[in-house]
């Protein structure tokens, strides 16, 4: 066993884990996580825990942030705002197409680099020129994707929750309108697309579950007996385990899970319920 700890750099922002050492931060302290820049400040999201998982190669928290590591990174702060808005300034005197997603701050080095987004490709060697001399460091600028600027920006996607690449998901990987059809959803890009624009990550890390219910649930068409009468399958909902059922009386659906409709279910009723039932029902010897 383990201990594990999880920080964010930003409220709501992505987590991080780390092995927690030989400290013990509470929810909410700040705490030196080390980077390749150096130590920076993050706020403790999950306090040290034991897992049962053997989890290897994680970075060490680096103690507690004093004062002089918070004073640092407020100057941070402020250095990363006055760039944000003094890149969208000369943004529009340059009239430039491009959109200011973030700003890094490197105080070791005084380097800024500033990400951003755009329909095409942009010259902006003349913008950079006149940055480096507006802040007096070194300007490095960085065009980024729709899935880049989702995940730097945050947002809320279509189930209400924090978008998963801006909390969780570390690599991107290639989502397809197959797997949105094996999952059951209309191919509509306004109901299957994420904040971005492009189809929602959750189709891909979610496309094994569903494949894996779809092999054992009944599909559609079959027909089946329901605790209601003989029907036909129509839809299933894999979250809740459970298929829709029309009804041959009446044409009504219904709801049912899907263990009370498959065959291994029913046989394994056939083979033992009546010989539970006799066993309940004999008298006492």
């Amino acid at each position: 066993m383990s201990m594990i700890m999880a920080v964010s750099f930003t409220r709501y922002g992505r987590l991080y884990y780390l092995d927690p050492g030989e400290h013990s931060p509470k929810v909410g302290d700040k705490v030196l996580v080390p980077t390749d820049a150096g130590p920076e400040v993050a706020e403790c999201v999950w306090a040290p825990q034991w897992t049962s998982e053997e989890v290897g190669g994680l970075p060490v928290c680096a103690g507690i942030a004093a004062e002089e590591h918070l004073a640092r990174d407020e100057s941070n702060k402020r250095h990363r705002a006055e760039a944000r808005s003094v890149s969208k300034r000369l943004i529009r005197r340059h009239s430039l197409p491009m959109k200011v997603v973030g700003v890094d701050y490197l105080d070791a080095d005084n380097v800024y680099t500033v990400y951003f987004s755009a329909p095409h490709r942009v010259d902006f060697r003349a913008l950079v020129r006149d940055l480096a001399r507006n802040l007096r460091a070194r300007v490095e600028l960085r065009q980024i994707g729709p899935r880049d600027e989702a995940r730097l920006q945050g947002g809320i996607g279509p189930c209400g929750r924090d978008l998963c690449c801006a909390t969780f998901l570390k690599d991107f990987e290639p989502v397809s309108v197959r797997m949105a059809k094996d999952q059951d959803l209309p191919v509509n890009p306004m109901r299957i697309a994420g904040a971005c624009g492009r189809l929602m990550c959750c189709l891909k890390y979610e496309h094994p579950l569903y494949l894996e219910a779809h092999s054992r649930m009944p599909r559609p068409g079959l027909k089946v007996d329901t605790p209601q009468g003989p029907g036909t399958v129509v839809g299933r909902n894999v979250p809740s385990d459970s298929v829709v059922v029309r009804l041959e009386e009446g044409g009504r659906r219904c709801a049912c899970p899907s263990a009370s409709v498959c065959s291994p279910r029913k046989q394994h009723d056939e083979m033992y319920g009546e010989a539970v039932t006799v066993a309940e029902g004999r008298p006492e010897e």
